[in-house]
């Protein structure tokens, strides 16, 4: 197979902010490694956010585990030969999703995981949605398939962190005092231990950088894209 050969299968709009990333990075990546005129072969489905938001608050996962299983399946059948959910929260549902399709799913956490066990860390703070640091379907695989210990945000913090994402990331908006506040909440699992945090949700890039940080930050979009280009270029 020739490099560039392969189609990568984005599921997007969730939302089209970080999408829009995951595109940018890929087909940015794609070029550095064959050349100028190159881009990377890819087909996305996108939804409307409003909706996925919508049942994610009120706790449709079976509902939304549907929607994905579909998402997927179209990405297959127009040629794809690898699913990358371009969101963290989303991949509750990943094991159902590689389930229903034919071709691999690139699952977020396992990039990220590589590259924090490459660095020689073991112990993250977790940042994301209150689904994703609250529930065991990210944070267990950290645990279980890569033995990371994971610490996430108390109470309050978990709460101004998923604020700002559902409330000002998703809809473009970068504050200069969310910024100060993500910083606060960073420096506070810092001081428990974390040697490095991870940014477990796909907007969370638009607002932190390195310089927000004492410890390395892991930023999972990247390190997502990055990994499809991988794949893409049999690597």
């Amino acid at each position: 197979m020739r490099p560039g050969d392969r189609v990568i299968g984005l599921i997007g709009g969730m939302s089209w902010e970080s999408s829009a990333e995951y595109y940018r990075i890929i087909n940015q990546e794609a070029r550095r490694r064959l050349g100028e005129a190159h881009s990377a072969r890819s087909l996305m489905w996108t939804f409307d956010f409003a909706e996925i938001e919508a049942l994610q608050h009120a706790g449709a996962w079976d509902r939304l585990t549907g929607m994905m299983i579909e998402a997927a399946q179209r990405l297959e059948r127009g040629g794809a030969g690898l699913i990358v959910i371009c969101t963290n929260t989303m991949h509750r549902m990943a094991d159902e999703v590689a389930a229903a399709t034919g071709i691999p799913l690139l699952h977020i956490a396992d990039p990220t995981a590589a590259a924090i066990r490459a660095a020689g860390l073991t112990r993250v703070g977790l940042l994301g949605t209150a689904f994703t640091m609250e529930q065991d379907f990210y944070k267990g695989r950290l645990a279980r398939e890569h033995g990371l210990e994971v610490l996430v945000p108390d109470d309050d913090d978990r709460a101004v962190v998923h604020r700002v994402i559902y409330h000002e990331l998703i809809a473009g908006i970068v504050r200069e005092d969310s910024r100060a506040l993500y910083r606060e909440v960073i420096a506070r699992l810092v001081q428990r231990g974390a040697q490095a945090v991870i940014l477990g949700c796909t907007e969370i890039m638009l607002l932190v950088k390195p310089e927000d940080s004492t410890v390395p930050l892991f930023d999972t979009t990247t390190l997502h894209a990055l990994a499809a280009v991988d794949w893409a270029l049999g690597q």
